[in-house]
């Protein structure tokens, strides 16, 4: 039995493959092989030389296992695929309770929604944020573009942009067929998981194991910039969903349209510019 540990050597500033070797020593008694995944050519030659009695182990965050399930979509997992996590915001592992070892997520990868934003699809393990959310990796990308190697405040950026830069949207939302409209809409993502954003619980109901396999959009509008900011802090344990300017619908197939393009983050990838996006779970 041979355990092979997957990293992505370019995350955490270029630190992947150090912190997977920390953490892998948990698993210290095994004989281990570890593959930088932005080095892998073709996951199913890689496959090839596994069997049953393996093990795959990612060491990383939301970023990590969403690559890995995008890049693997439609292919057939030779041995259980485990999850160490390594990662910044880990909101993956957060939904899932996961422990302090490694732990199976083969089922967790399977049947995963499909975004389709500006002609391309993504599959994502946890979320899309659009509006503020999506609006606050914008700003991110462009601190760390600035050369800022310091953690980015996320909070920091949000609580400005609720309060000066953002500006809200009018939201035109489908879901299973049927349409609604929002003014004023600051977020409105759709959930996989209940976290996104490092903690944020943006979605408290939502089970990512859903038998329907159903999604959540969450649409916070309608309100001013002091009373959206009191509410947005309650995101942090999903209380913001006990307000009435904040509306939740679950579905298989979710159009979301924004009158205004603004920036739109998929898993932490953020897209620029984006009138509306589109998901089938």
């Amino acid at each position: 039995m041979s355990t092979l540990v997957l990293y992505n050597g370019l995350s955490g500033n270029h630190t992947g493959a150090e912190k997977a070797k920390n953490a892998m020593k948990v698993w210290a008694d095994r004989e281990l092989t570890f593959t930088d995944i932005t080095t892998i050519v073709s996951y199913e030659d890689l496959f090839r030389t596994l069997s049953k009695d393996d093990v795959m182990v990612l060491c990383g965050g939301d970023g990590t296992v969403n690559r890995f399930a995008n890049d693997t979509a439609d292919l057939t997992y030779p041995c259980p695929v485990y999850l160490m996590p390594t990662g910044t915001g880990n909101d993956f592992w957060r939904d899932i309770e996961g422990g302090d070892r490694p732990r199976d997520i083969t089922r967790y990868l399977s049947d995963l929604p499909v975004a389709t934003v500006k002609g391309k699809n993504y599959r994502f393990i946890n979320g899309i944020g659009y509006g503020i959310d999506g609006y606050c990796c914008e700003v991110a990308d462009q601190i760390r573009a600035s050369g800022n190697t310091k953690p980015i405040n996320y909070s920091g950026i949000a609580i400005k942009g609720l309060l000066f830069h953002f500006k809200p949207r009018n939201a035109h939302v489908t879901v299973d067929g049927k349409e609604y409209d929002f003014k004023g809409v600051w977020i409105a993502p759709t959930m996989k998981g209940r976290f996104y954003g490092g903690g944020l619980m943006a979605a408290p109901a939502q089970d990512r194991l859903d038998p329907e396999r159903r999604v959540s959009v969450v649409i916070m509008g309608g309100a001013g910039r002091i009373p959206t900011l009191l509410t947005f802090a309650g995101v942090s344990k999903g209380e913001h969903v006990k307000n009435k300017m904040v509306k939740v619908l679950t579905g298989k197939e979710i159009t979301v349209s924004f009158d205004t393009p603004c920036a739109l983050q998929v898993d932490g990838e953020t897209v620029l510019d984006v009138e509306s996006y589109s998901v089938k779970a």
